[in-house]
């Protein structure tokens, strides 16, 4: 299994779908989360299930909200294993009185047998999806991760992991075979001989992925491991890709795995999860972006001012994800325990931060998911309608112990403009 912005993996591994154990002879009672979660989220929709994908997960939306991108690893034939990696898959938003009611044309756009994470797409070209992966099957000497006590599992960073760039679809709207043979034309212009073929980025060493770009597509955010080994294990710095200049630039480089990195609202922000301890306790960060102009006045990333520390806790804090507001983060946690990961709310008044009128030690937080299983990975829609997961609250497949990680996708009640401290909101 691969790590990601958020480490989907860990949804699959770490047994997060079973709740606790009822005391003995009585039988536990499940949650009533449309009646937990009314507050924020309402009109839930389930996008993937168990008999199309063994498991789902890590999905984000178009600019235009009409497709998302995600990864998942699809329901074999019987008496076949599943394969052991993920898959990247787009998908239609399905619609109806202006509701999601799921999806359609959900179609493969990876290479087969490779291993991919992360996908994202393109800001103002529809027809590119930038994405981690090995292109082939990555070899099975893989550097081993991030464990947890007694629970058994690692997540690998493929050497061969690349950021790459796919060309999906046909003009008007037809969708390319992912072994690139299907020729076509891409939305920004000009012919491809195959589009529907990963192409890097660029090329370094070791595993790059994690990647997303920022407002104009032009800069490219990724976590990349370097050679030297950080606590005795792999160790990820953040870079910034310069698109028209071909030059990486490090903004986070501290000690401990850093990863998972998003372009706040607006660009002049980053936040991002680190194990910065050592102690496989990750914990979320934003930071203040360092620009300064290029010939052409364009403002380019070269560092950070200053990050900030949002969560000091004991517990597993993972996949922030900015509200377009930019008032708040949503992340995952393990505060409930990591038998059942949880949705928070965090306020990131970046700019209070910054002239130092709040501390991020006094940052309100609150629940906003409350079912039993992992709630993960939770991303906003552009305009801050809707809010889509991964969630092992569905229904179970025959011969299942548990519930399977699959999609979801739910109204944020109040829209873009609903800020859950507005009201002094707080966990």
């Amino acid at each position: 299994m691969l790590i990601s912005h958020a480490f989907v993996s860990v949804v699959a591994a770490l047994n997060l779908g079973q709740p606790p154990a009822a005391a003995p002879g009585t039988p536990a009672e499940p949650l009533d989360w449309k009646r937990l979660e009314a507050p924020y989220l309402t009109g839930h929709v389930q996008l993937t299930f168990p008999e199309q994908f063994v498991r789902a997960g890590e999905a984000y939306f178009s600019p235009d909200g009409e497709w998302i991108v995600f990864q998942a690893v699809p329901r074999p034939a019987a008496g076949e294993e599943p394969d052991p990696f993920y898959a990247m898959y787009v998908a239609r938003l399905v619609r109806a009185h202006g509701r999601v009611t799921g999806l359609d044309s959900v179609t493969r756009i990876s290479p087969k047998d490779s291993a991919n994470t992360c996908g994202w797409f393109h800001p103002s070209d529809p027809n590119t999806v930038l994405m981690g992966s090995t292109v082939v099957r990555p070899s099975d000497d893989q550097k081993s991760g991030f464990q947890v006590g007694e629970r058994k599992y690692r997540w690998m960073f493929p050497a061969e992991m690349e950021v790459v760039e796919v060309h999906p679809f046909f003009m008007g709207g037809g969708i390319a075979s992912p072994d690139g043979r299907t020729p076509g034309r891409s939305f920004r212009g000009g012919a491809r001989e195959q589009i529907g073929k990963p192409t890097p980025v660029f090329s370094r060493p070791n595993y790059d992925a994690e990647c997303s770009y920022d407002s104009t597509g032009r800069f490219v955010l990724y976590s990349h491991v370097e050679d030297a080994l950080a606590m005795g294990r792999a160790d990820a710095n953040i870079y910034v890709y310069d698109t028209v200049k071909k030059t990486h630039t490090p903004l986070v480089a501290a000690g401990g795995y850093d990863g998972g990195p998003f372009f706040g609202p607006g660009d002049g922000w980053i936040t991002y999860r680190s194990d910065r301890k050592g102690d496989d306790l990750l914990q979320l960060f934003v930071a203040d972006i360092r620009h300064e102009k290029d010939e052409h006045g364009v403002n380019v990333p070269v560092g950070i001012e200053k990050e900030y520390q949002l969560t000091n806790n004991e517990h597993v804090n993972w996949c922030p994800f900015w509200h377009p507001s930019g008032e708040f983060l949503v992340y995952a946690t393990s505060e409930v325990g990591h038998h059942n990961y949880e949705v928070f709310a965090i306020e990131t008044p970046v700019w209070k931060l910054k002239n130092g009128s709040v501390k991020p030690e006094a940052l309100r937080r609150v629940r906003i998911t409350h079912a039993d299983g992992a709630d993960v990975l939770p991303a906003f829609s552009a305009d801050g309608r809707w809010m889509m997961w991964t969630s092992s609250r569905g229904a179970k497949m025959d011969g299942e112990t548990r519930p399977s990680s699959q999609l979801w996708i739910a109204e944020w009640a109040g829209g873009q403009g609903a800020n859950p401290f507005a009201g002094g909101a707080e966990r």
